[in-house]
């Protein structure tokens, strides 16, 4: 609104020879450029996604911890495990406006990481040579296949959708301000006789004004973080498939349940999957299974 009426002020100045309407229109795009430059900085709809994700993960931790202390049989280590957790989801997301923030502008879209890292196996943690706890070689060899549908189709995609749509915010967050302090310089020079001065600033104040609106109307960051949140889901998937593989800490057919019900489909699909890629991978055509892993995202 304050780039529009300035705008419609500066066309009214270069008709009207009154200096008002030029120091108000100035006033106002100065004042527009102003709160850009601050909303660009705090990205509003991307500040409410990255807490509503925080929000909904925290949540999922404390049920985890619920759980834990309901069994009755928490130890040491499960306290370990969970102080681990707390530090790094408030890591990766952290309070606004208190300190550190997300950065809203990486040079490279990264997706989010709001578990621990899995330090390296020591070789008495490795499993051990005897089958048992529902694994065997045909389980593995299945999770093996899922991942990598999701690594080729699922993470891949949504890392080039990130890369592209972070580019674009941070094109329309330049864009913007920079379009309205343009305005807000050309309004300056607006007067009965100078056309150009008025094209120019009309012109930049309606460019202003469109971009403003894609940007921050089409919610631009949210959709961003929304991209990031879901590259985090496709790595935590990735780590948890290879770390179980490896250990076999878990019920394997139950650890087989989970991984399914994680990317919206029954273990019949999941097996599915699992054969498809394993197909494509024997006849060296990859590209043939065009099936993404998640029915979900």
């Amino acid at each position: 609104m304050l780039t529009l009426t300035a705008t419609a002020m500066a066309a009214m100045a270069a008709a009207t020879p009154l200096l008002e309407l030029k120091i108000s229109s100035t006033l106002l795009f100065s004042a527009a450029t102003g709160m850009m430059l601050v909303v660009n900085k705090i990205q509003p709809s991307q500040l409410a996604e990255e807490q509503r994700n925080a929000t909904r993960l925290f949540k999922q931790l404390q049920s985890q911890i619920e759980t834990t202390i309901a069994l009755g049989n928490a130890n040491q280590e499960d306290v370990k495990k969970a102080m681990e957790k707390v530090l790094a989801l408030d890591k990766a997301y952290p309070l606004p406006l208190l300190g550190v923030m997300i950065e809203k502008f990486p040079s490279k879209f990264e997706p989010a990481v709001w578990w621990p890292q899995q330090q390296p196996l020591s070789p008495s943690s490795k499993r051990r040579s005897g089958r048992r706890n529902g694994w065997n070689e045909g389980l593995e060899r299945e999770l093996k296949d899922v991942l990598e549908v999701v690594k080729r189709k699922d993470m891949e995609d949504y890392d080039r959708l990130g890369n592209m749509v972070l580019k674009i915010h941070k094109s329309l967050a330049i864009a913007g301000p920079l379009l309205s302090g343009i305005a807000a310089v050309g309004s300056m020079f607006v007067s009965e006789g100078s056309s150009w001065a008025a094209m120019v600033t009309v012109m930049a104040g309606a460019l202003a004004t469109a971009v403003n609106a894609l940007e921050h109307g089409g919610q631009v960051g949210m959709v961003s973080e929304m991209y990031r949140n879901t590259g985090g889901f496709f790595m935590l998937l990735e780590d948890s498939i290879e770390e179980e593989v490896e250990e076999e800490r878990e019920n394997g057919e139950l650890f087989e349940m989970k991984v399914a019900l994680k990317l919206g489909r029954s273990v019949s699909q999941l097996r599915q999957l699992a054969k498809k890629s394993a197909y494509s991978r024997v006849e060296g055509t990859p590209t043939n299974n065009d099936e993404f892993a998640s029915k979900i995202f």
